[in-house]
């Protein structure tokens, strides 16, 4: 896809026309269809506001002034599911992901394409399922509505209405994400994370099932947890259960340019939620944080954190086959990155924000060339778009030779990267095509199929591939 004008009007962030005429890109025809504006969920800044580059010094210890809500670790009975055994790190400072199965060795001999299969949907946002064994797809849309498609259309009946509890003014908000509990079929819950009207605060909530499968209680919402954002923008918005049964849960860095708030910035305080990937056990009440999170024994961290250094993780999945963990973060005005997690891990990895930008320094006064940040796996500039879009690894059926690709993309460019790890641990990452649309998620199926969700046009599609 080429930039659509209506990106530079509705974009990301609320970029401007102006903005998006600094930032390099030349619009191109508006799609055909009209449909109501709006700004993307996922934040971008069209020009980079670099902080001050002055002679490095230590990091600065002084707390942020950015709030959180209070919750005492408290040790918990861990899921039947349990991680593996850590590894040793590597020398590029991550831990090496021993179990991360490698592409077969043709595998970037193919193309990729999208078939329609719903539309007329407003600002949808993310599709998943409910691991159930129905095959149905949940189709969330921003303004607040969950529906539900089976048997190759939409009902008509909404899965979930929440629209009145939730505020889109700050056009990155709204209803952002959903995750199934890995036993929905026996307990019918599933958790929300949404901007609550009034504060703008991001929640999350779970909700449960009703007497109809296809029909959730809307009475039955119960608050997880409420994390204080100081602006409107880079609320992250994912959920999702690992393979150890815990949900993880992503924060943006509070919004605004430049992680601005507190010292040094929320990404890289231990002492806030915000800039974060959490990860909390949702088998009581309201959570547990488990036992063995990094932080849990650490003075002054939150103990929910699981890894940190984070600017937006818009868009996070694990391997379903290996239960590694990619993490898309949207960039400030220069990069954007994929960063990685072995399944091997036992949390704690930094990725950098604000001292790194991408593969860049972004801040020098807090040591850029330190040895204990996570490089991402893969970068690429604001020549190719404004704001990544993280996918899935493929592991469907339909399409062997794109077992073991990550798939993710550029919402507002269109351009779709394939990346994977060959036999000697090397990543390697292409572009394989441009979809017309500006892409805001993809979704996987119960068999591991893989759909594109078009933002502007308000269309689901399923991904397809030839070789």
């Amino acid at each position: 896809m080429k930039w659509l004008m209506m990106t530079c009007l509705f974009a990301v962030g609320a970029v401007s026309l102006a903005a998006c005429a600094s930032s390099g890109f030349t619009p191109t025809i508006a799609p055909t269809q009209t449909r109501e504006t709006f700004a993307s969920p996922v934040p971008t800044e069209a020009a980079s506001t670099r902080l001050p580059t002055n002679s490095p010094t230590a990091v600065p210890t002084s707390a942020p002034t950015a709030t959180r809500t209070q919750v005492p670790a408290t040790n918990t009975t861990a899921p039947t599911r349990v991680p593996p055994a850590a590894t040793a790190p590597s020398s590029s400072g991550q831990a090496a992901p021993t179990n991360t199965r490698a592409a077969p060795s043709n595998s970037n001999s193919f193309t990729l394409d999208i078939q329609p299969i719903a539309d007329e949907l407003r600002r949808p946002i993310f599709v998943t399922h409910a691991g159930d064994g129905s095959g149905r797809l949940f189709i969330v849309e921003q303004p607040g509505r969950i529906s539900v498609f089976e048997n190759g259309r939409r009902r008509d009946e909404l899965f979930l209405d929440i629209a009145e509890k939730i505020t889109t003014s700050g056009n990155e908000q709204g209803l952002l994400g959903l995750a199934f509990h890995p036993d929905y079929e026996n307990n019918g819950f599933f958790y929300v994370n949404y901007s609550r009207q009034g504060d703008g605060d991001n929640i999350i909530a779970r909700y449960q099932v009703s007497d109809d499968p296809n029909v959730a209680d809307a009475n039955s919402e119960k608050i997880i947890l409420t994390i204080e954002g100081a602006e409107p923008n880079h609320n992250g918005g994912m959920l999702d259960f690992g393979p150890d049964g815990y949900l993880y849960i992503a924060t943006g860095d509070g919004g605004g340019a430049g992680d601005r708030h507190g010292t040094p910035g929320n990404g890289q305080s231990l002492n806030t939620l915000l800039g974060k990937i959490l990860r909390v056990d949702v088998n009581a009440d309201p959570y547990r944080v488990p036992n063995d999170n990094p932080f849990v024994n650490r003075a002054n961290a939150a103990p929910e954190i699981w890894s940190y250094g984070l600017r937006n993780p818009w868009r996070f999945s694990f391997d379903r086959a290996t239960g590694d963990l990619y993490i898309a973060d949207v960039g400030q005005g220069s990069k954007e990155e994929i960063d990685f997690q072995p399944a091997s891990s036992r949390g704690g990895e930094n990725y950098g924000w604000r001292i790194m930008e991408g593969d860049e320094c972004f801040d020098e006064s807090l040591i850029c060339g330190r040895n204990d940040l996570v490089p991402p796996i893969a970068v690429y500039s604001h020549d190719l778009g404004c704001s990544v879009t993280g996918g899935y690894v493929y592991r469907g059926k339909q399409y062997p030779w794109l077992v073991g690709q990550y798939i993710f993309a550029d919402y507002c460019s269109g351009i779709v990267w394939a990346t994977s790890r060959d036999a000697n641990g090397k990543w390697n990452t292409r572009q394989v095509t441009t979809f017309d649309d500006t892409i805001s998620s993809f979704g996987e199926d119960e068999a591991g199929e893989l759909y594109v969700v078009g933002h502007n046009s308000g269309t689901i599609y399923q991904l397809t591939s030839n070789r």
